[in-house]
């Protein structure tokens, strides 16, 4: 049986406290190896009453980098760690962006990971999302800084190798959600689930193996499963391209399969323009690859939240509104607190403490809790990973989930951080 993630625990948040000396009071909770007893609420970050000033004065005795995709590829991912910087200081937090094409650029996205290794207070090296070439570039700065934390955010390479090189790993946990996704699709009335991707993503152990489990899920609960492809945004059409695809598309599955199905698009740039058509020809939209209430949302609603950034409660406030007012209550999903502005800032957060001797890397209570910083009201679990051909599990690779928020009036969270996974599921692939 998995690892248990519990957030929300005081007693257990005073044994973390004490191991790994967090200094946010509005955490409540650690990652032990107990059930989840989170509270079902969506809340603000806890970022914006420290977001503004940095942390200490004087120049900074170390340094921490945090490279992500672009604001157009990943924006939350991108946020987030400019919300870590924001909190303590660009004296401290150096930013960087892989590029947009970084299949075709490889040597370019990992010259810009290594290149963080020249600076000689550079202390920890965080790239979220893991794109191809991080694991080359991780074991460059090993050679030639080993003292430099290397931190993998969602690899998108394989888990063992990048795992071979990098200090810790931690994806979302792409087995517990297959299984998940299908069952809260079924709990709201899909009776077909839609998946939408394109061979490079199909290559990935993470998404293949998910794709598995949604199969067998979908037979578990009586479901129809169904394999769209949408071209790669990386390719020649561009995000733009791929983008347009899937506004001509989705009425001809809307029509093909109906509107009592659920979809689920692998790709950042292709959740906008899936969420626009389905909110206008009808469909289940359960959650987002990499979750968040931005994710899609605010571009497919056309939504304006200036006024309520950096703050989720709000944005999940005015996200959801909109989709009542547009008849799509009890349809559309999400996590309330972002997972790529999480892991970028709480990945960053973990480093710090390890850096500052308040706890080990691979302590999975104090990722939690470092997680917890900017997610403080949410229930999440998780899991080692486990190889599923040759049974061995990674001490460093960890896998995460939040509990899943459909919005309607009222939303309501699905209590999956607390539902126990079948274990055939572990071993699908």
């Amino acid at each position: 049986m998995k690892k248990r993630i519990s957030m929300l625990l005081a007693c257990a948040m005073m044994l973390a406290l004490a191991s790994c000396g967090g200094n946010n009071g509005n955490n409540s909770g650690n990652a032990g190896n107990q059930s989840n007893a989170g509270g079902n609420t969506s809340g603000s970050t806890g970022v914006n009453s420290s977001a503004s000033t940095s942390q200490g004065g004087g120049a900074a005795d170390y340094h921490i980098a945090i490279i992500t995709g672009s604001v157009s590829q990943s924006e939350d991912d991108r946020r987030g760690a400019e919300a870590f910087q924001a909190k303590y200081g660009e004296e401290m937090v150096k930013l960087d962006i892989y590029p947009d094409n970084f299949t075709e650029e490889l040597e370019t996205t990992i010259q810009k990971i290594v290149n963080m290794s020249d600076d000689p207070l550079m202390k920890a090296i965080i790239v979220n999302q893991s794109v191809p070439g991080t694991t080359e570039a991780f074991r460059q700065v090993k050679d030639k800084r080993p003292d430099i934390l290397c931190i993998a955010g969602e690899a998108h390479e394989d888990l063992p190798e990048i795992g071979s090189a990098a200090d810790l790993v931690c994806n979302n946990d792409f087995v517990s959600r297959g299984y998940l996704i299908i069952r809260t699709a079924h709990e709201l009335g899909a009776d077909t689930f839609v998946h939408i991707s394109f061979p490079r993503h199909m290559a990935y152990e993470t998404m293949s193996r998910r794709v598995a489990v949604m199969r067998e899920a979908c037979k578990e609960f009586g479901m129809e499963f169904e394999l769209e492809t949408a071209p790669d945004p990386t390719s020649d059409v561009g995000v733009p391209g791929a983008q347009a695809y899937i506004i001509e598309n989705v009425p001809v599955w809307v029509d093909k399969y109906g509107t009592n199905a659920a979809y689920f698009c692998t790709n950042d740039a292709h959740t906008e323009p899936l969420l626009k058509q389905l909110v206008e020809y009808g469909g289940f939209f359960i959650e987002a690859d990499l979750p968040s209430p931005l994710m899609g949302y605010p571009g497919a609603l056309g939504l304006d939240l200036t006024q309520e950034a950096g703050d989720f409660e709000k944005i999940l406030a005015k996200v959801e509104s909109t989709l009542v007012e547009k008849g799509a209550a009890d349809r559309f999903g999400t996590w309330a607190y972002s997972y790529g502005y999480t892991l970028s800032a709480g990945l960053a957060e973990h480093a710090k403490n390890v850096i500052d001797g308040k706890c080990d890397i691979t302590d999975m209570d104090a990722v939690a809790e470092a997680l917890n910083v900017y997610s403080p009201k949410a229930e999440w679990n998780g899991a080692g990973y486990t190889n599923a051909t040759t049974g061995v599990k990674s001490d460093n690779v960890f896998l995460i989930y939040q509990d899943t928020y459909i919005m309607g009036n009222p939303g309501r969270f699905m209590g999956n951080a607390d539902v126990e996974i079948p274990d055939k599921y572990y071993t699908v692939s």
